[in-house]
């Protein structure tokens, strides 16, 4: 595939590990040159690292994505280090654990301001040097599009990002920047990992996914190329669910594999 990322200029956030380090790695071996951001300068050095042994050429940026200041000093060194911005990939994000009642504000705070309003940053200080042709790229969530239990800002903040999406393909559209986002299922990320270290919840996971396996970093990086590249040319403003089937099933279909039945 032709993905005609060659010589493009792209920043991911939270490119220090997990979705954003394979992203990362995915763009540069398309011949894109990789702007690597994250609040670690450490990781993101190591991801940098990574890509020269492979041979491409990429930056480490240390940034804090709720900090308007670090944003936009984000967006200059990349056009610095590289003459042009063509793709940036909102993929920076963090997560608190509790209910309306059990979460602090800080939390509240931490999370929207880390989640949401870096997607609003990144616009801001990103399109006014990108040309037509270009896109943004962020990555949403399943809790995006529906709920988890003692996930409020999780939920809140993804559900926004989605929105953020549509609203900025609406807006940005007429100058030639596409704006999308991706909702990623179950993905074996560092964090996941220790997560489902829980084998009975790892069974329950893998029973409800019709591709019968967890999702890799990889996965999501191959849609956030895809997503750039000129064969999604045409899409615009759209949430892509990259989850193994994971949401497509309904509860009775759950109940009959539970159960051991033929579906009929």
């Amino acid at each position: 595939m032709n993905t005609g990322l060659d010589g493009k200029a792209v920043i991911i956030t939270g490119a220090g590990s997990g979705i954003g380090r394979a992203s990362a790695q995915h763009f540069a071996r398309e011949g894109a040159l990789v702007a690597v951001a994250d609040v670690r300068l450490h990781k993101a050095q190591q991801t940098v690292d990574l890509l020269a042994a492979e041979g491409h050429h990429s930056i480490a940026i240390e940034v804090d994505v709720s900090e308007p200041v670090q944003v936009e000093q984000m967006v200059n060194d990349t056009i610095a280090a590289f003459g042009r911005l063509d793709v940036l990939f909102n993929n920076a994000a963090t997560v608190r654990v509790g209910n309306a009642v059990e979460l602090t504000v800080d939390d509240w705070d931490i999370v929207w301001r880390t989640n949401v309003s870096s997607v609003f940053l990144g616009a801001k200080y990103a399109v006014p040097h990108m040309p037509a042709g270009s896109c943004i790229i962020s990555t949403a969530s399943l809790s995006g599009l529906a709920a988890d239990a003692g996930l409020i800002s999780y939920n809140a903040t993804k559900a926004a990002v989605i929105n953020l999406t549509r609203t900025m393909a609406v807006d940005f559209g007429p100058l030639g920047i596409r704006v999308n986002c991706i909702c990623p299922g179950v993905t074996m990320t560092p964090a996941m990992k220790g997560f489902m270290s829980d084998e009975r919840l790892r069974d329950l996971v893998l029973a409800a996914t019709p591709s019968a396996r967890l999702g890799e970093p990889e996965d999501i990086a191959s849609a956030a190329v895809w997503l750039a590249s000129d064969q999604a040319a045409f899409v615009n403003g759209q949430p892509i669910v990259v989850d193994g089937g994971l949401t497509i099933q309904n509860g009775f279909s759950l109940m009959q594999q539970a159960r051991g039945l033929d579906p009929g």
